[in-house]
């Protein structure tokens, strides 16, 4: 078996040479491992090394770019431990002030012998009847009673689309989505072997019109799509919109997945859900709105196929953990999760005004409620090369090579999270952004 550190040795080689541009993005690890005819276990190794030599950044589901190279005297790579990243807007977990003592606070009565016992016990996608019943009032509005037994659980956000996907979509089949889009839900379509569409959109959203073509060109299996807050660029779908959208995936006769994820920063809008209830699975965790190390995946699953997700999320090993279900609930009925939302929100609005007022002048897409921002780059700027030039001033950024379906379709733009650094951080850090975007 080839050395994965040879391998690695070689990428370094490309990229010392300039075959491999800062900002360029690396194949996936499955498609890597199946060009060199090595095992998948030995790519992993290979990027986890590109990684600790400095050559490359990334997340499971984003992809891998070619960072700007630790150059020596003679132009070479070095082969050392890469420096720490001092501004990262690539994350975005945010934390609220004051969070930490309420949650603290919520756990104490779990932390008692009798109910510790009880919450580590192990428990299936149906979680439990307490959980049904806390989740679906989280989740009901006016519009949209949420029915508790229509709830399934799984660890994160993640494996809840994932059972959802993998129970409305079979492997080589097509699932339409935002042309910008999570890239979680790249990742995932690879490893199920689902073929990602990409469906046209505009300063708001999704275009409706863009479903019914696409499924006129060969058939969709289902759409997924995140009508509020919409990650890259924070585009929520006019209520106008959302009705056109429902009724098209009707007329159609396609399920929808829902990703509502972002969507507490903007309790006011409606979800798809509540449009077309009998064909949309609305996806969620708790890792945006409390934290992601103790998180819980959800979703709301019409009763046409709550059993198929549901067995999709039990045969790929998707179960919730006991512990951070019981602690929901907790949370939820105490009111600490109610309180860090609302933390968030202001948090996340103060974040937005700041971003705002420190680039102006720049072309951004975002809603003044999200934690992230579309930046589309001045003048001759590449993303690849914008990204490089941030992380030689000491600052990630995610290209938008990271959210396209369509690579030949990419546009020369950013996105820039806001949730991370202290606010002065994050001001200096836009500060110089804005320098390096009006140098280029």
């Amino acid at each position: 078996m080839e050395d994965y550190r040879l391998i690695a040795d070689g990428i370094a080689a490309d990229i010392a040479d300039g075959r491999l541009r800062p900002g360029q993005q690396l194949p996936t690890q499955r498609a890597f491992a199946r060009s060199r005819g090595i095992a998948g276990s030995t790519a992993t190794r290979v990027y986890r090394e590109l990684v600790r030599r400095g050559l490359t950044v990334g997340e499971v589901g984003r992809g891998t770019f070619v960072r700007a190279g630790q150059g020596t005297d003679d132009g070479r790579v070095a082969l050392t431990e890469p420096a720490a990243v001092p501004v990262d807007l690539e994350l975005n977990y945010p934390t609220a002030p004051g969070q930490d003592e309420l949650l603290a606070d919520g756990l104490a009565p779990l932390l008692r012998a009798d109910a510790l016992g009880e919450a580590l016990r192990p428990v299936g996608a149906v979680g439990t009847g307490a959980a049904r019943r806390a989740f679906a009032g989280l989740l009901s509005t006016d519009a949209w009673p949420v029915d508790p037994e229509h709830l399934l659980f799984s660890g994160n956000g993640r494996q809840s689309m994932a059972g959802a996907l993998s129970a409305l979509v079979p492997p080589g089949q097509r699932l339409g989505v935002e042309a910008l889009t999570y890239p979680v839900v790249k990742a995932v379509a690879e490893r199920l072997g689902i073929r990602l569409v990409p469906l046209a959109m505009d300063e708001d959203g999704l275009l409706p019109e863009a479903a019914a073509a696409a499924h006129r060109a060969a058939p969709l299996r289902a759409v997924y799509v995140q009508p509020r807050l919409q990650n890259p660029t924070g585009a929520s779908l006019p209520y106008e919109r959302a009705v056109a959208l429902a009724g098209e995936l009707r007329r159609l006769d396609l399920p929808v997945v829902e990703d509502a994820v972002w969507s507490f920063l903007r309790p006011g809008l409606s979800p798809l859900a509540a449009l077309a209830p009998e064909r949309t699975v609305l996806v969620d965790s708790l890792s945006k709105r409390l934290a992601p190390g103790l998180t819980t995946g959800f979703a709301v699953v019409p009763d046409g196929v709550r059993e198929r997700v549901a067995g999709a999320l039990r045969a790929g090993g998707w179960a919730p953990s006991g512990f951070a279900l019981e602690a929901a609930v907790r949370w939820i009925g105490d009111g600490t999760l109610a309180a860090v939302e609302a933390a968030k929100r202001a948090d996340a609005a103060a974040r937005q005004a700041l971003a705002r007022e420190v680039l102006a002048g720049q072309r951004l897409r975002a809603d003044p409620c999200s934690y992230y921002l579309w930046w589309e780059l001045p003048g001759a700027w590449r993303a690849e090369t914008f990204v490089a030039a941030a992380a030689r001033a000491g600052i990630s950024v995610t290209p938008a090579a990271a959210f396209a379906v369509d690579p030949r379709s990419t546009p020369s733009a950013v996105r820039v999270g806001l949730a991370s650094p202290p606010l002065p951080a994050l001001a200096r850090a836009l500060g110089v952004l804005v320098g390096i975007a009006a140098g280029g």
